[in-house]
């Protein structure tokens, strides 16, 4: 633009717009400051400028423009059209999550085109509203998440209906009477859509693909949560007819390939119910070094897995199988296994006094559990004993080991129980590993699960939590171990100049800053102090120090809970950037092969690796990764659901009872409320809260009542009853009694 154009007469806004316009889309990649933009166009009187910053601005709002700094503009090239994930709530809040983006924009029921949650779409920006929020309006269905849907059937004359569990339809499905396959008014079925709406139609029509049985029946409920979440509640035949014809035995020639460890003391240690014995610890001590047979004692510790890939072939029917699974599904009832019945619970699984197939990590450590040596072998064994954890637990309290405290058991000559001195060595040794894993930096979470007891017809009769003791930890820290030393060995195990070798890791990035800060805040109010900046450990290290701080006091379990919501989440990938939460540099999935499928896949590669085999294809492995990822978060939601469908089921015989609770979670809709008896959650809805009316303040997770400032703050006393109990929704209602 030439020197002096500006000078004389005074653009007016419509002027301005254009040439801002103009000067922006000729330079598409370039961001420029105030001073720059005034600069290039040659503006140099003050009103003038200051025109140019509320058109600026304006323009940002309306999405021609994007924002990078204070006073850093750039030409918005997402553009008015773009494609993403569609998100639907029952509430008729919608959102679309733009690809590349974690940040929402608002799309309203009226402009969702009927899109469902986790649809592909592609949308396009609205001109926003003056004090409205950005929204989008979806133009097109890409790709449809789910075609499935589960719900209760209302059977008319000539039709049908489905009523979707999930009520994230404006409308129900619609079934003709031809596609019922049988069903009746009241039953559970699994329904496929076969049109969706249209400009011309807004029914959803359906089939019955499946009759799940009476709505309140436990095994129709539990294999609606399945079906809900698009997992497997039945084995194909042809899978389960595959297994059948795998030979269980095993041959001498398969045994002098492996290293034989059938005459050395193992053992398995496990829930109590369990059937799949995936992996197992063995013990021997180790003659003194020579030349004088002088020195510390040394122990060989062998952390023995299952050899899944032995039997499962990549690409064979089962393989296929556990691959779209994925992982095993832990329900509060059942477990959905991963592999057919006769591999997990029969073939592979290390059960007592059956020579068995293994693949294993063996470490020789001193009695400070420094790893000396270590190796990696096919091995066969034979497990001399299957422990409860339970049983375990009673036998190191009964040799005078106090559960918790980190002390190493003293060494004696005298053991009481079943292979005593063994178990004591290794809780000793597990002490030491754990002990200097904190040092380390590794984030402390001792979370509690919460547990059931089932009566034969599956209804639950105590509602309890479980805590992790020694013997949990125990096994805990020599899988820790060995999973940590196998990806060691091929992260850092590389050729001058080349990348480490194809392997699929078990990552965990660094907490959220803005997460971290807003637990910084929190805690600072009950008179805790962390760190949010400075190396990993510092922080990791500060957050540890805080959980120690907050333990067993009122606001434990609030702090936990901000706490968990500013890490990240775990997940599976070939790109390696450690694991902040174990503050492992290298960490995999190694010891679990059985009931999850990265394992597998890592038995498999360190195979071919010791075999001198080449670097595997990445991208194939990667989206193997990805697809176990997905797999363990849907794994996650079923169980959830399983857990609270038992929750409202346990709770239903108790209406109108009076308990002792703590607030549990805030949100903008209500309250949420943990029963300290057994635990149990229910809702106390903001419209409940009759004398005031209460604003959400998120940052502080609170409640606060706008004219009589009355706060309901997560972690706080409060006396509830059980208000209503809807099974069919798993919702439990509360009604606050009192607050202390």
């Amino acid at each position: 633009m030439a020197k002096g154009k500006n000078k004389g007469k005074r653009l007016n806004k419509k002027q301005l717009t254009e040439m801002l316009k103009t000067f922006f889309t000729q330079h598409p990649n370039e961001t420029y400051s105030y001073k720059q933009l005034f600069k290039s166009l040659n503006i140099e009187q003050h009103p003038v400028k200051m025109l140019a910053i509320d058109i600026m601005e304006d323009m940002t709002w309306d999405d021609f423009l994007a924002k990078e700094g204070e006073g850093q503009y750039r030409l918005n090239l997402q553009g008015q059209v773009t494609e993403g994930t569609f998100i639907r709530k029952p509430n008729g809040k919608n959102s679309f999550i733009p690809d590349g983006s974690d940040k929402p924009i608002f799309v309203a029921e009226r402009n969702s085109l009927f899109a469902l949650n986790g649809d592909r779409v592609r949308v396009t920006m609205l001109a926003r509203r003056e004090k409205h929020i950005k929204e989008a309006m979806v133009t097109e269905i890409l790709k449809r998440a789910h075609d499935q849907f589960v719900g209760i059937l209302k059977v008319e004359k000539n039709y049908a209906f489905l009523i979707s569990d999930s009520k994230i339809f404006v409308h129900d499905i619609f079934i003709p009477k031809r596609k019922l396959k049988n069903g009746k008014t009241g039953d559970k079925a699994v329904v496929k859509i076969i049109e969706w709406p249209s400009k011309d139609s807004k029914n959803i029509v359906g089939e019955v693909v499946d009759i799940l049985g009476k709505t309140g029946d436990n095994n129709t409920e539990m294999h609606a949560i399945l079906a809900q979440y698009g997992l497997p509640y039945k084995y194909p035949q042809n899978v389960e007819e595959a297994a059948n014809k795998i030979d269980p035995g095993i041959t001498p020639e398969e045994i002098a390939r492996r290293e034989d460890f059938r005459d050395v003391c193992t053992f398995t240690i496990d829930p109590k119910d369990a059937k799949d014995f995936d992996d197992a610890l063995s013990i021997r001590s180790l003659p003194p070094a020579p030349p004088k047979g002088k020195g510390a004692t040394l122990y060989e510790v062998g952390v023995h897995i299952a050899d899944v890939s032995h039997y499962v072939k990549e690409g064979s029917v089962i393989d296929k199988e556990a691959v779209k699974r994925a992982t095993s599904v832990y329900l509060v009832d059942r477990t959905i296994p991963m592999l057919p019945e006769r591999l997990c619970n029969f073939i592979c699984s290390l059960r007592p006094d059956e020579e068995k197939l293994c693949y294993s990590v063996v470490f020789k450590l001193d009695s400070e559990a420094n790893i000396k040596d270590w190796r990696l072998v096919h091995t066969v064994i034979k497990s001399n004993r299957r422990f409860a954890y339970e049983e375990v637990q009673e036998i190191l309290e009964k040799n005078g080991v106090k559960d918790g405290t980190g002390e190493p058991a003293p060494y004696k000559k005298e053991y009481s129980g079943e292979l005593a001195r063994e178990i004591i060595i290794l809780d000793a040794l597990a002490k030491q590993l754990r002990k200097r894993r904190f040092e380390n930096g590794s984030v402390k979470f001792d979370r509690e699960e919460l547990h059931f007891d089932i009566d034969e017809k599956g209804k639950p009769t105590r509602c309890y939590y479980k805590k992790s003791k020694d013997a949990n930890k125990l096994i805990e820290e020599f899988m820790l171990l060995a999973n940590r030393t196998v990806a060691e060995w091929i992260g850092t195990e590389k050729k001058k100049g080349q990348k480490p070798k194809t392997f699929v890791y078990r990552i965990h990035d660094q907490p959220d800053p803005t997460k971290l800060e807003n637990l910084r805040q929190f805690a600072a109010k009950f008179g805790y102090r962390i760190k949010t900046s400075g190396t990993k450990g510092a922080i990791s290290r500060s957050l540890n120090k805080l959980m120690d701080e907050s333990n067993g006091r009122r606001e434990q379990k609030a702090i936990e809970m901000v706490a968990l919501r500013a890490m990240m989440k775990a997940k599976y990938s070939t790109q390696n950037i450690g694991h902040y939460g174990l503050a492992f540099d290298y960490y995999t999935h190694f010891t679990s092969p059985i009931r999850r499928y990265p394992d597998t896949m890592v038995h498999r590669l360190l195979t071919r690796y010791q075999d001198g085999g080449r670097s595997a294809n990445r991208d194939h492995y990667e989206e193997l990764s990805e697809h176990s990822s997905d797999m363990e978060q849907i794994a996650q939601q079923a169980e959830r659901d399983s857990i609270k469908y038992k929750m409202v089921e346990f709770m239903s015989e108790k209406i109108g009872m009076e308990y002792d609770a703590h607030i549990s979670g805030i949100t903008s809709f209500g309250i949420y409320a943990e029963i300290d008896e057994n635990h149990c959650e229910g809702m106390i809805a903001i419209h409940d809260l009759d004398d005031d009316y209460y604003e959400f303040d998120e940052r502080n997770y609170v409640l606060v009542g706008r004219r009589h400032h009355h706060q309901y703050q997560l972690g706080d006393p409060i006396r509830i009853k059980v208000a209503r109990a809807n099974i069919e929704r798993r919702q439990l209602d509360f009604e606050v009694i009192s607050d202390k």
